[in-house]
């Protein structure tokens, strides 16, 4: 008896320290300064102060990618974002269950059929092995904006290890503002370069898919079959797509979405495409790259509609005039968000348009 109340002498001592010592850690951890800065680790949340954040990224040197950058400033808006979310759908895309309940744009219900057999014939479904096997990457989203033409901005943006282009905004001939690298081209139908000549000579074809007509036409660039009717799509469409198959990737509907509903607050409509509540492509771009990029730039980005004369895109002449109010999007509530991505530092915008 006495022996056993000897022993609950000293290890109760030592109980309440570790008690004191775990709780003063969780109590450090949960901090109110400290929870706004949160990221997600793998399976632990840890919380940077801006202090931290400097001392974590201030002392590399200028121009060196800072690895989980944009994921650690993303959080300080969004506590909830989480990075693991897959860039391209591949032959498992059934177990990503938060596209599954919607049809497109937001999801893949009832186009599940065409699109194994898309990813079956494609085979690849990453950046390839070069580019995936960079720890740590920089990556930029080129706008078709005017903002673009004369700042020579080209081999600033070739700097980058992954370059995004959007739709058929052209490369040749203006190589001096936008770069000659195109990593990969992310459109849909009716956006999609027409003229076969002029696709880069390497890149990836990516569609991101916003009605079930889509699919089907991703399915027949694939297999190089005839399109026969233009019917189902609101303007022409490429007829030809010049790329194999292993160079074409679906984009994971789940950025639109997530952009759409978490990040900018459109309406949900039931998770149906209704008026206004549509994220544009350029957004799409971005939210992609924050789940799947260390750092994030755009440039091109950005319409001043107070400037009417102003030139609407880089390579034509077509004038700010010329915008008409979107039935799809929500511009003014998009720019609000993009804004605020700047103003904390989770994108860096080359153009200064945001």
């Amino acid at each position: 008896m006495k022996s056993t109340r000897s022993f609950m002498f000293l290890i109760c001592p030592v109980m309440v320290l570790l008690f004191l010592y775990y709780s003063s850690g969780r109590l450090h951890l949960r901090s109110p300064v400290q929870k706004s800065r949160e990221y997600t680790c793998r399976h632990m949340t840890v919380f940077l102060t801006p202090l931290e954040l400097q001392y974590k990224y201030g002392n590399l040197s200028k121009g060196e990618c800072k690895p989980g950058y944009a994921e650690a400033k993303m959080t300080s808006i969004y506590p909830k974002f989480s990075k693991p979310a897959p860039m391209f759908l591949d032959p498992n895309f059934k177990r990503l269950s938060n596209i599954t309940s919607y049809t497109p744009p937001f999801g893949v219900r009832t186009q599940e059929k065409i699109i194994d057999h898309i990813l079956q014939a494609t085979k690849r479904y990453s950046l390839g092995s070069e580019l995936d096997s960079i720890s740590c990457k920089k990556c930029i989203i080129i706008g078709n904006g005017g903002i673009l033409f004369n700042k020579s901005l080209g081999s600033q943006i070739d700097q980058y290890d992954v370059v995004i282009r959007l739709n058929e905004a052209p490369v040749a001939g203006f190589e001096k503002d936008v770069g000659s690298k195109t990593t990969m081209r992310i459109t849909y139908p009716e956006g999609a370069i027409q003229k076969p000549e002029r696709y880069e000579k390497s890149s990836l074809f990516v569609l991101s898919a916003f009605k079930l007509m889509d699919f089907k036409w991703l399915r027949l660039m694939v297999f190089k079959e005839k399109l026969r009717s233009m019917e189902g799509f609101w303007k022409s469409v490429a007829r030809v797509v010049p790329r194999e198959p292993e160079d074409i990737r679906i984009l994971n509907p789940y950025f639109i979405q997530e952009a759409a509903f978490k990040f900018i607050g459109l309406p949900h409509n039931n998770g149906l495409m209704g008026r206004g509540n549509i994220p544009t492509l350029g957004t799409v771009a971005i939210t992609m790259a924050l789940h799947n990029c260390d750092e994030v730039a755009v440039a091109g980005f950005g319409y001043d509609m107070n400037t009417p004369h102003a030139p609407l895109h880089y390579y034509e002449k077509l004038m700010m005039s010329a915008i008409k109010e979107s039935w799809t999007h929500n511009i003014s509530k998009e720019k609000e968000f993009l804004q605020k991505l700047v103003k904390v530092g989770v994108i860096q915008d080359l153009t200064n348009g945001i």
